[in-house]
C-alpha cells in the first residue's frame, strides 16, 4: 500500500469516527435531557442538559486525544481507557435510564445503540490509528533505507567513475613515457650507428690510403714490398677480424628473436670470432642452451684453425652455466 493510500485511509476512518460522535452526542443530548428534567428539583430544570454536555465533551476528549496520541505513537497509560470506558458506561446509563424506569426493554435496546456503538467506534478507531501509525512509520522507514541505498549507489557510481578516469590517465601517462623511452633509444641506436659508418669510412679511406702507398712503393722495391704486402695484409685482415669482433661485442642486443637461418649466419660468425655464447644469444635473441648447441655443432665440424682470440674462463663457465 502506498503512503497516499494510508493517508486517504486515515482521512476516512476520522471522518467516520467523528460523524459517528456527533450524532451519538446529539442523540445522548436528546435522549438524556428530558430524564434530567424530570429528576430535577422545580427551579432548576433549566440545568438538565448540562449533565449530558459534560458526558459528551469527555467522550469528544477521549476521542480526540487518543486520535493524537496513536498519530505521534504516544502512550498516555490507563487513565484515558477509565475515562473511555467510564464516559462510554455513563452514555450507556444515561439514554437507557427513561426506558428501565419505565420496564421499556425495547426502549432500553433501541437507545443502547448509540453509545454502544460510540464506545466500540472509540475504541476501534484506537486500534485503527495505532495500525495506520505503525504503516506510516514503516513506510517512512523503508523510504529512508531506500533513499540510503540510492545515495550509497550514487556515491558508489561515483567513486567508480573517479577511478576510472584516474585508471585511463595512468595509462595515457604510461604511454606518454613508453612513447618517450622509445624515441630515446632510437635516436640513441642512430647515433650509435652513425658513428659505426664514420669509423668504417675512416678505416676505408685509410686502407685506400695504404694501397696508394704501397703501390708506389712496389714499384720501386718489388721484391721488398711483396714481403711487406703479404704482411700488411695479413694485419688488414686481423683487424678487419678484430673489428668486426668489436662490432658484435658492442652490437645492441635485439628484443626480438632472428629467424633461424640469420640466427645461424650470426652465429657463424660469432663462432669464427670467438664471441662468448652469453653475447651470441643476445645477438640473435635465441635461448643460451640453442646457441650452445649450435656453437657445439661448429666447433666438431669446423676444421682446427688458430682461434683470433682466446674466449676468456669466465665467459666459458657463463656458456656452460646458460647451457645447462
Amino acid at each position: 500500500m502506498s503512503k497516499e493510500q494510508i493517508r486517504s485511509a486515515e482521512v476516512a476512518l476520522a471522518v467516520g469516527t467523528w460523524t459517528i460522535t456527533l450524532g451519538a452526542v446529539i442523540y445522548s443530548m436528546l435522549t438524556v435531557t428530558p430524564l434530567m428534567s424530570k429528576h430535577s428539583p422545580d427551579g432548576w430544570k433549566w440545568t438538565a442538559p448540562i449533565l449530558p454536555l459534560v458526558v459528551d465533551a469527555a467522550v469528544v476528549i477521549v476521542v480526540r486525544l487518543d486520535s493524537t496520541l496513536a498519530r505521534l505513537g504516544g502512550d498516555g497509560g490507563w487513565w484515558p481507557v477509565v475515562l473511555r470506558w467510564m464516559t462510554g458506561a455513563m452514555t450507556v446509563l444515561l439514554n437507557v435510564g427513561q426506558s428501565a424506569l419505565d420496564h421499556d426493554k425495547v426502549g432500553v435496546a433501541v437507545h443502547s445503540v448509540a453509545p454502544l456503538l460510540l464506545i466500540v467506534t472509540a475504541e476501534t478507531s484506537l486500534a485503527y490509528r495505532r495500525a495506520i501509525a505503525a504503516a506510516l512509520a514503516t513506510h517512512k522507514a523503508h523510504e529512508r533505507d531506500e533513499q540510503t541505498e540510492r545515495e550509497r549507489r550514487t556515491e558508489q557510481r561515483q567513486q567508480e567513475e573517479r577511478e576510472e578516469r584516474q585508471a585511463q590517465q595512468e595509462r595515457a601517462d604510461q604511454r606518454e613515457r613508453e612513447r618517450r623511452e622509445h624515441d630515446e633509444r632510437m635516436a640513441t641506436q642512430q647515433r650509435e650507428h652513425e658513428l659505426r659508418m664514420a669509423d668504417d669510412e675512416r678505416q676505408e679511406q685509410r686502407r685506400l690510403d695504404d694501397a696508394e702507398r704501397t703501390d708506389r712503393e712496389r714499384r720501386e722495391h718489388e721484391a721488398s714490398e711483396r714481403e711487406r704486402r703479404e704482411h700488411e695484409r695479413e694485419q688488414a685482415a686481423a683487424q678487419d677480424a678484430e673489428r668486426q669482433r668489436q662490432e658484435l661485442l658492442t652490437a645492441p642486443a635485439t628484443d626480438v628473436r632472428l629467424p633461424e637461418d640469420q640466427a645461424r649466419l650470426k652465429i657463424q660468425a660469432c663462432v669464427k670470432l670467438a664471441v662468448p655464447q652469453r653475447r651470441a644469444a643476445e645477438l640473435t635473441g635465441w635461448s643460451a642452451g640453442w646457441v650452445a648447441a649450435r656453437y657445439q655443432e661448429l666447433r666438431t665440424t669446423a676444421p682446427e684453425r688458430p682461434a683470433l682470440h682466446s674466449v676468456p674462463a669466465e665467459a666459458d663457465e657463463a656458456t656452460a652455466s646458460d647451457a645447462a
